[in-house]
């Protein structure tokens, strides 16, 4: 099927392997995913724009994002923060091109309270900034994340479909969670890294119910590239073909590779 290329990207990643790794990083790159290699490979698919999702391999250390973003203003960013962030610190990174923060909690055993007075500071400070909070989380556990950051008032971003349940499938309890705060208004999903579902077809299922949901105003487009823990296993052009496949009406994949994360991410500017 020929396509045309993703306008916008919404989730990537760059680092290089002689970054400190989070003392819970879940894999250990085999080789850099440099800046270079990122616009190289954007460039050579005719993706215009992009969002760098915070790599959860490095914590808190946003310093290789930053760079990117100040040599490449095509492109912005997540950040993961420690929840004693200040204000100040939130719209130095806003400033620099910054549009929203990251909660890693998928592969944590026990993800830390939202609703402790730390958590809810940091997400009155990211929702004064107008910055969507980004999840990735197994599928199980969002229900509970979902109502918090509702509570808080944050704009949602869900990573990865939301990594629905496989024993349950679109009626797992995490999913439904996810379609009805769709239709809340306030939450968006990534249509990303369907490769990394049990089993990886089920993602064309997922993406119809979502897109029922969602048609594809609230809902994104990302590779996923490095393609961390499977980077002999996928290549860029695997991604945008499975788009394809999941959202085969072209004006619904128009919006969620170009109209919606450009309203989304780069408006704002």
């Amino acid at each position: 099927m020929t396509t045309e290329p993703p306008l916008v990207d919404s989730h990537f990643h760059v680092y290089t392997t002689d970054m400190p790794l989070s003392p819970t990083a879940w894999h250990r790159p085999p080789e850099d995913a440099t800046i270079e290699r990122l616009i190289d490979t954007l460039d050579r698919h005719g993706v215009v724009f992009g969002v760098l999702a915070a790599a959860s391999l490095y914590g808190d250390y946003n310093d290789y994002m930053l760079a990117a973003l100040r040599r490449h203003k095509r492109l912005r960013a997540t950040a993961i923060v420690r929840p004693t962030i200040d204000r100040h610190a939130l719209e130095a990174l806003d400033r620099e091109g910054f549009v929203g923060i990251r909660f890693q909690f998928r592969n944590v055993a026990d993800p830390p309270d939202l609703s402790a007075p730390e958590y809810r500071m940091l997400l009155r400070r990211v929702a004064d900034l107008g910055w969507p909070v980004h999840i990735n989380d197994e599928g199980p556990r969002l229900p509970g994340s979902i109502a918090a950051l509702e509570t808080a008032g944050v704009k949602l971003v869900i990573d990865h479909f939301g990594h629905p349940d496989p024993k349950d499938g679109v009626d797992g309890a995490g999913f439904r969670a996810v379609l009805s705060a769709i239709e809340r208004g306030c939450t968006w999903v990534k249509l990303s890294a369907g490769y990394r579902l049990k089993p990886p077809a089920a993602a064309k299922t997922y993406a119809a119910a979502l897109l029922q949901a969602a048609g594809g105003d609230r809902l994104l487009w990302g590779s996923d590239w490095p393609f961390a823990g499977f980077e002999s296993q996928v290549r860029y052009e695997d991604t945008v073909a499975a788009l394809a496949d999941w959202v085969p009406d072209p004006a619904a994949r128009r919006k969620i590779i170009g109209e919606t994360p450009l309203r989304l991410y780069f408006a704002r500017t």
